[in-house]
């Protein structure tokens, strides 16, 4: 199926689960704010199914895995900038921002890997690290909070506290403005993706969790924070969950996990 930012209504056979709302069905909603990427990535989906389950031919059928970057990347029709699953195309960043090679890894030095660029949709996203000090741990947790315009008419709350102490409180907007006073891979205009953005990293390839581990490390299976506040209820905003490529919305009080990322210069 290809990837959609469609969402239900509530009502529609959205369940709930704990404070999150379990979306199951999709619309077309278009309040949510457009991702400001240049390009759409594929979903990394290359088989095709029957109705009961089993693998078939893609010739049979319109199914996802016959179309689109992925299935041309197969057949070796796409000219990627970087290199990753599938159709996706990412480049490693260093700390200092520079372009790296595939073979450079993860630390805390200027030319040490950091950040990784989408080429397909020009956004760069922070990578985590498996340090529990470090700011950007992949563990930490924090609470949706933002007094901007996107908060809904509800800003959130701010009093998260399972950080680590890496933060005075752990919420949204202090963790931006922490990565930003870092000048993380040579930028300081990092702030939380939107929805859309947030999708465009999904994997229906993989599972547990569902993005490309090789460019994206240190991914729990576990929802992300998204900047778009649900529309019919502004005490919650979304989240994608990377376990299993399932959206929810999840009140903002609540505890999830947050990969910032950048676009232009």
């Amino acid at each position: 199926m290809k990837r959609s930012s469609a969402l239900a209504r509530p009502g529609e056979r959205a369940c709930c689960r704990g404070a999150r709302v379990v979306i199951a069905i999709a619309w077309i909603l278009a309040p949510i704010a457009p991702a400001s990427a240049a390009g759409l990535n594929d979903t990394g989906q290359n088989s095709c199914y029957d109705t009961a389950g089993g693998v078939v031919a893609c010739s049979l059928g319109g199914q996802d895995a016959r179309y689109g970057r992925d299935a041309a990347a197969a057949l070796g029709q796409v000219s990627k900038v970087g290199a990753g699953a599938a159709g996706f195309d990412y480049t490693k960043i260093g700390n200092n921002g520079d372009d790296l090679p595939a073979s450079a890894v993860a630390g805390g030095g200027p030319t040490d890997w950091a950040c990784t660029r989408d080429n397909v949709t020009g956004l760069t996203w922070e990578i985590k690290t498996a340090v529990n000090t470090d700011l950007r741990y992949m563990l930490h947790f924090y609470r949706w909070y933002s007094t901007a315009a996107n908060n809904g008419g509800f800003p959130g709350s701010q009093a998260g506290n399972a950080c680590n102490g890496t933060l005075p409180q752990c919420n949204t907007a202090a963790y931006v403005q922490a990565v930003n006073d870092l000048g993380l891979c040579g930028n300081s205009n990092w702030r939380l993706p939107t929805f859309k953005e947030l999708q465009s990293l999904l994997h229906y390839g993989a599972i547990r969790p569902a993005i490309d581990t090789t460019w994206f490390p240190n991914t729990p299976n576990s929802a992300y924070w998204s900047a778009t506040s649900y529309p019919f209820g502004p005490g919650s905003a979304y989240t994608q969950d990377f376990t299993d490529a399932q959206p929810y919305a999840n009140d903002k009080s609540a505890n999830s996990r947050v990969r910032l990322v950048h676009s232009g210069p």
